[in-house]
């Protein structure tokens, strides 16, 4: 035995797990993992098709909607990385602990206070967005037609972001007790309900009004609706691994502090990616339209590779969870370092093919020579360290389910510091593209190595 596992077994409870054996806390890691990880890939599909639908829908509508979805979607994907990977991870890693400790009740409790959390918090981005929507939008550069169009977006999207919020917390809810399935499943159906309702409504489709911009942006108010509704009455109807006992509820201060204290730091990490990525194309806005195209071909495929890595870090939430609460910490780290392997082979392998082979990605979309150079240059540079970028993801959400997330969120935050500061000097010594690129490689390097010495230095447990 190392000395780590020592250290971190020696407590009461490590010989002894205070619950029943169950798969999560006995059965072999990497099957039981790559078992919980599939549903998630599924379900990550879903939303990728999504983007694609609602990205051609727009596409129909015109030239100043697409230029107007483009300023709502860094909030849109703020709420969603919130709700879901951030506050969820943290709804996730509280029931999971408290399952692993045989506490079912306290389990059940914790759902009920993960609900009223979510609620608020989707109600905070809906006064926000519709009272300060508009001062944003304009400080990223809209104006005109452009900022009406992402006006008519907005408001119809967030008017309905406590949907949002209960779908992604309730889902965490069910994620937290081990089952996979069941909120893959919800969310592949509310991607389906959003394509089939915005197509219609936005487009104007059998005889519907076209409604544009609000249309589309409806077809998500309506499905995750729909979701928020259905995750509800499948907790309160006693389907699930949790009973929740509604007429036993009160407020108690420590259920709301035992996921906050994970969730609201890892809220830290969304609000991090959005500002790296606001920043970076701010700075490359300055080198030309194909030098920032470039960089949009490479950001795209950066953006489809994180459902990969968020698959595999979800799955190892409850597994750790539910093994820290048991007492089992060594088990907790070997799931921690299987997930964040898996995430890095994967993440990484794609990142050296579009290395060595960028045209396989880049002739998707474009044949402009000025555009295949600049994103042939974004991958050779940036695509070694996808590795690494894809590690630090699952290793951020493996940490959540041992509550000690503070190690991959300063991870993130020194991602952020040099590419900020970083890219702000060499456009301000007037450096070629390719040092920016090379950048962006070393940042995302520096965030996976950052993320596994916090991770090893850290006690769990």
């Amino acid at each position: 035995m190392t000395i780590e596992a020592s250290i971190d077994d020696a407590s009461p409870t490590a010989a002894a797990p205070a619950v029943p054996v169950n798969d999560l806390l006995t059965a072999p890691i990497l099957p039981t993992l790559l078992r919980l990880a599939i549903p998630n890939t599924i379900a990550m599909f879903g939303s990728t098709l999504v983007a694609v639908a609602e990205t051609s829908y727009i596409g129909r509508l015109g030239t100043e909607p697409l230029a107007g979805i483009a300023l709502v979607f860094p909030f849109a994907m703020l709420t969603q990385m919130m709700s879901a990977g951030a506050m969820g991870g943290g709804v996730s890693s509280a029931i999971s602990r408290a399952l692993g400790a045989g506490d079912r009740d306290r389990a059940a409790d914790l759902a009920l206070h993960a609900a009223i959390i979510g609620g608020c918090a989707g109600l905070f981005f809906t006064v926000m967005m519709l009272g300060f929507g508009r001062n944003f939008y304009a400080l990223l550069g809209g104006h005109g037609g452009v900022l009406e169009q992402s006006m008519h977006y907005s408001q119809v999207l967030f008017s309905g972001a406590i949907s949002i919020w209960l779908v992604n917390t309730l889902a965490s809810v069910v994620r937290g007790t081990g089952d996979m399935r069941i909120p893959s499943m919800t969310l592949i159906t509310v991607s389906m309900i959003q394509i089939s309702v915005g197509g219609v409504l936005g487009l104007g489709l059998f005889g519907m009004p076209g409604l544009g911009m609000r249309g589309v942006a409806a077809g998500q108010l309506t499905a995750f609706t729909c979701g928020a509704i259905f995750l509800a009455w499948y907790l309160a109807s006693g389907r699930s691994r949790l009973k929740l006992d509604f007429a036993a509820f009160s407020f108690q201060r420590a259920m709301f502090l035992d996921i906050l204290k994970v969730g609201a730091i890892s809220c830290l990490s969304p609000l991090q990616s959005v500002l790296t990525i606001l920043i970076f194309t701010k700075i490359l806005a300055s080198f030309g339209t194909e030098t920032l195209a470039g960089y949009g071909m490479g950001s795209r495929l950066e953006f489809l590779l994180i459902p990969i890595a968020f698959a595999v870090g979800v799955a190892s939430v409850p597994m750790v969870g539910m093994a820290i609460g048991a007492g089992l910490v060594t088990r907790a780290r070997k799931v921690a370092w299987t997930a964040g392997t898996v995430a890095g082979l994967v993440v990484g392998l794609v990142g050296l093919v579009v290395a060595f082979k960028p045209t396989l990605w880049i002739a998707l979309f474009t044949t402009d020579p000025g555009v295949t150079a600049a994103a042939s240059s974004y991958f050779a540079l940036a695509g070694p360290g996808f590795g690494f970028f894809g590690v630090g993801v699952c290793l951020y959400f493996s940490s959540q389910g041992a509550a000690k997330v503070g190690g991959p969120v300063l991870a993130g935050t020194i991602r952020l510091l040099l590419v900020g500061i970083g890219g702000w000097w060499l456009a301000t010594v007037s450096a070629p593209a390719w040092t920016l690129f090379a950048l962006v490689g070393a940042a995302m390097v520096a965030f996976g190595l950052a993320t596994i010495i916090s991770i090893r230095l850290t006690r769990w447990g």
